[in-house]
């Protein structure tokens, strides 16, 4: 069963692979790594595992935990499964059929940003309408002027995030968390930049 973590970890040689080591004496198998971003010392990884049946999660988190300077930040069922989707090959798929960029990337962005949902709207007269979104997105929105990624308020089930995206504004919603990263967010703003030129050819 697929599992996506994120952990803080020092920045320095061997802090990985003392994690990896933890992973599978508790029962894990790591099929991916992506490093979320770097700061003070530390590094955020995501890391996507597969803990077979009758292994829980929680044993998974303990033997991360006692490691020195790691903290598990947050896991969950990644529904996504079997390999984490890159910004490149995000850039790539818009990139097939230009026509139809904007709307792509509102499809790509759970899987790339390990989100629940995505959502492209508008500012019309009479408010908010949806112009594309994913299945699970909800369909109203009150939302202020956003002129640069911003973390939202969200609610008690989702954390998220909003940014510009040409004349409209594209909207994420991540359940249970984590909160975004300033690294995401940057990384966000530089997708939807480039949807916006090649939708514009």
């Amino acid at each position: 069963m697929p599992y996506l973590m994120r952990v803080e970890l020092p920045d320095v040689p061997g802090s990985l692979g003392r994690v990896a080591s933890a992973i599978g004496e508790a029962g894990g198998d790591i099929e991916a790594i992506e490093i979320v971003e770097k700061r003070d010392g530390f590094a955020v990884d995501d890391v996507l595992l597969e803990i077979p049946a009758g292994t829980m999660p929680d044993s998974i988190i303990s033997a991360c935990s006692v490691l020195d300077g790691v903290s598990v930040l947050w896991i969950s069922r990644y529904a996504a499964g079997g390999n984490l989707f890159l910004d490149l090959e995000v850039v790539e798929s818009l990139t097939q059929d230009p026509r139809t960029a904007r709307d792509r990337l509102v499809d790509l962005l759970p899987i790339a940003f390990r989100v629940d949902w995505a959502a492209r709207v508008r500012r019309g007269d009479d408010g908010l309408r949806v112009v594309h979104a994913t299945d699970a997105a909800p369909t109203t929105f009150d939302l202020g002027e956003i002129t640069v990624p911003t973390r939202l308020p969200g609610d008690e089930t989702y954390v998220e995030l909003a940014a510009p995206f040409g004349d409209d504004v594209m909207l994420l919603g991540r359940r249970g968390g984590p909160e975004f990263l300033d690294s995401e967010l940057a990384r966000l703003e530089h997708l939807l930049g480039l949807a916006v030129t090649i939708s514009s050819h």
